[in-house]
């Protein structure tokens, strides 16, 4: 009797590969290095979260990756692979040719990145104009359709009105329109519910957790709240002071956190089964009393966990036991939490 054996199925190849990418802004007053040594890697399909507060890094990562840092001030470095393709060996040309089409950003700020004096039916046809040369009574009938794609009604009446005629969560929703026009095979949302109610908030997750989905296209989530990336994300990569402190899927980070950081983020999160009146507890001090990484851990001031070799040596980021078959398992800690050491 002959056993069969099932073949192992290979994983599939990153879509999106970030290595070792750094990012220095030169300035008058010197140079500030905002992103060091960051890595990671998105599969087709996939939806990974970069997670961390204001001034980690995890914007400037995106904007590195989609080319639209200001190539006088900021010096990048590292290797940024999209499908294989060097994208910092690209002509400007070349990556124009990409942003909209393959690859595609919903920014933070709706009402500042979309234009205020041009209708939106124009803004977004535009896109579909460029990448799909369509004419313009077919970009208009399209983006009619994709209107309503993202859940706004009368979407045809809806292209003549401008950007201030609609509400903050429409606005947004005017976005991911723009940013799903071309059924693009990445897509980099940057904050997309930041400034929106909490009502609106869930609804947009749910728009793009369907959009996403139904085609196919992997998602990077940036976001300063875990809770966002809880029913989202598969892979989170958590950022302090430009580097990844932890690396993780998203079941293992949450049940069992490993970097004091990413434990102050959860405890921070409100949470519906806490006795009432329960105060939170965030995370001691600011993102501004970050220590340099060349002396030590940078989060050390703020961290509960502090033993003196924090203060004196740089962890490195120390590849860890993988929970899931696939994802990245990283920390960049000397005294970890549930390892305490006095």
């Amino acid at each position: 009797m002959t056993t069969m054996t099932s073949a192992t199925t290979p994983e599939p190849a990153a879509l999106l590969d970030v290595r070792d990418l750094s990012v220095v802004f030169h300035g008058s007053h010197g140079d500030v290095e905002a992103v060091s040594e960051v890595s990671f890697s998105v599969r087709p399909g996939e939806h990974v979260a970069l997670v961390g507060e204001s001034g980690s890094g995890k914007s400037v990562t995106s904007l590195a990756v989609m080319g639209l840092l200001p190539t006088r001030s900021a010096k990048v470095e590292g290797s940024i692979r999209y499908d294989g393709d060097d994208l910092l060996a690209m002509t400007d040309h070349e990556r124009r040719d990409l942003r909209g089409a393959e690859m595609a950003m919903i920014f933070q700020d709706p009402m500042t990145s979309l234009n205020p004096v041009v209708p939106i039916g124009v803004q977004i046809g535009e896109v579909l104009q460029r990448h799909k040369a369509m004419t313009g009574r077919q970009a208009r009938n399209e983006s009619g359709d994709l209107l309503a794609r993202v859940g706004i009604a009368d979407g045809s009446r809806r292209l003549g009105e401008y950007p201030h005629q609609l509400s903050g969560g429409m606005r947004q929703r005017v976005l991911i329109a723009i940013a799903l026009a071309c059924e693009p095979r990445l897509l980099i949302a940057d904050e997309p519910t930041t400034a929106l109610d909490v009502t609106i908030q869930a609804q947009i997750l749910e728009l793009l957790r369907e959009l996403v989905s139904g085609t196919g296209t992997a998602l990077v989530m940036i976001t300063h709240d875990l809770g966002v990336v809880a029913g989202l994300c598969d892979q989170v990569h958590v950022m302090y002071a430009g580097r990844v402190v932890e690396s993780a899927p998203r079941r293992p980070l949450f049940a069992r956190p490993r970097h004091p950081y990413t434990g102050g983020l959860l405890r921070s999160i409100p949470r519906l089964d806490a006795p009432r009146g329960e105060p939170l507890t965030p995370i001691p001090g600011s993102p501004n009393d970050a220590l340099s990484w060349a002396a030590g851990c940078a989060f050390a001031p703020r961290c509960g966990n502090r033993i003196d070799r924090c203060t004196s040596q740089t962890p490195e980021l120390a590849a860890q036991h993988a929970y899931e078959p696939g994802y990245e398992q990283a920390l960049r800690c000397f005294n970890p939490i549930g390892e305490e050491t006095s």
